[in-house]
C-alpha cells in the first residue's frame, strides 16, 4: 500500500475524530465509541487423486468506530494462510501475509446520501461484498467474483438509497484515486478503476453493476464491464446468481463469468448447496465447475462447510476435490 494513502486516510480520522469531539458532551470519552471483532476460518481439501493439504485460511480482525457525530471509521486486517499444511509437514508461517483489506472513513451526508473515503471493498456484484468466509455458503469462490474486475479501491465511493414505488433503491458510484504499491499474492493488477452499482430490494432483489478499469496481461488493456446479479430468499430458500460480461478497448474477447447457486433447507439446521459456474479470461483461460454440498448453521455466527467440486482442469484459485471448513465470527 502507498504511504500516500495512509497518509490521505490519518488525515481524515483526524479530522473526523475532531468533529466528534466537538460534538460529544465534554464527560464522554472518545474510545468509547469503538468496537473490536473479526472473523476466521479453516479448511482442508482432498483433491482428485487423494493428495490433501488444509490451512487455518485466515484470522482477520475488525475495528470500527461510531457516534452520534456524523462519522464514522472502519478498517480490516487480514492475516493470511498463518498455518498451512499438506501430506509431507506442517509450515507455520512460511506461506501467510498480512492484508489490508479496508479501511475508510464514512461521512454521513443526508438520510439518503453518504461520502466514503479510503480503501474499501467495490460493490460489483453480491459476493464481492458478503464474500467472509462466515457469510457465505461454500469454501470455494466463484472465479467470476474474484478474477474478472478488481476487488478493492483506495479512493471514494458516494454512496445512499431512496425509496422507490415500495422499495429501496441503493445506489453507488466510486473511483479509484491511490493506486497500490504492491499486488497480494496472486492479485491481479488493475488500475483506473471506477464504476456504478444499482440494487434494487424487494421480493427479489436485481442488481446491475457498470466498471471501467485497466488490466496488465500482460500490456496494460482497458475494459468496460457490465455485470447483473439477482437473489430470491423464501423462508430458508435462496436463489442466487451474478452474470458478468468485459468488453476490451483492442477489440479482443474481454472475458466473461457466470455463476448460479441454489441453498435448500434440510432439517436442524443443515442446508443443501448446488452451484454450477462458467469462467472465461483472455489470458487464463477458461473454467467450468459443478458444486454439490452441504452447511450446517449451528448458530449465526458459526458455520460448518462440506462440498465436492468438479469440473474442467484444477487451478490454484479453483480448488477441485472434496472440501471441508469452519467458519467463526467473533
Amino acid at each position: 500500500m502507498r504511504k500516500s494513502l495512509l497518509f490521505f486516510i490519518s488525515l481524515i480520522i483526524v479530522l473526523a475524530v475532531g468533529h466528534a469531539k466537538a460534538a460529544e458532551p465534554i464527560d464522554s470519552s472518545i474510545w468509547d465509541n469503538f468496537n473490536l471483532g473479526g472473523y476466521s476460518s479453516a479448511g482442508v481439501n482432498v483433491h482428485p487423486g487423494g493428495k490433501a493439504d488444509g490451512a487455518v485460511n485466515e484470522i482477520s480482525l475488525i475495528v470500527s468506530w461510531e457516534n452520534s457525530s456524523r462519522f464514522r471509521f472502519f478498517t480490516e486486517l487480514e492475516l493470511e494462510r498463518p498455518l498451512s499444511f499438506n501430506d509431507d509437514h506442517t509450515v507455520v508461517g512460511k506461506n501467510f501475509y498480512f492484508d489490508l483489506e479496508r479501511l475508510y472513513v464514512d461521512y454521513n451526508l443526508s438520510e439518503k446520501a453518504n461520502l466514503r473515503a479510503g480503501r474499501f471493498l467495490n460493490p460489483t456484484g453480491r459476493w464481492n461484498l458478503l464474500h467472509a468466509a462466515p457469510l457465505v455458503w461454500t469454501s470455494s469462490r466463484p472465479l467470476a467474483t474474484s478474477r474478472l474486475f478488481p476487488l478493492f479501491s483506495n479512493g471514494l465511493m458516494f454512496y445512499g438509497a431512496v425509496p422507490l414505488t415500495g422499495n429501496a433503491l441503493e445506489y453507488s458510484v466510486f473511483a479509484e484515486v491511490l493506486k497500490d504499491q504492491d499486488n497480494d499474492k496472486g492479485e491481479i493488477p488493475f488500475e483506473d478503476t471506477k464504476g456504478v452499482r444499482l440494487n434494487l430490494s424487494g421480493k427479489v432483489n436485481w442488481g446491475i453493476s457498470l466498471m471501467e478499469f485497466s488490466e496488465k496481461i500482460p500490456s496494460n488493456v482497458k475494459f468496460h464491464m457490465v455485470g447483473l446479479d439477482f437473489l430470491v430468499k423464501h423462508e430458508d430458500w435462496e436463489f442466487s446468481g451474478e452474470a458478468f460480461q468485459r468488453y476490451s478497448n483492442k477489440d479482443n474477447d474481454g472475458g466473461n463469468g457466470v455463476y448460479l447457486q441454489g441453498i435448500a433447507p434440510l432439517g436442524n439446521r443443515w442446508f443443501a448447496v448446488a452451484r454450477v459456474e462458467s469462467f472465461k479470461h483472455p489470458v487464463e483461460g477458461s473454467s467450468e465447475r459443478w458444486l454439490l454440498g452441504t452447511a450446517w448453521r449451528m448458530t449465526p455466527s458459526r458455520i460448518l462447510k462440506i462440498e465436492y467440486v468438479a469440473g474442467d482442469e484444477e487451478r490454484a484459485e479453483s480448488p477441485k476435490g472434496l472440501l471441508a471448513s469452519f467458519a467463526i465470527l467473533f
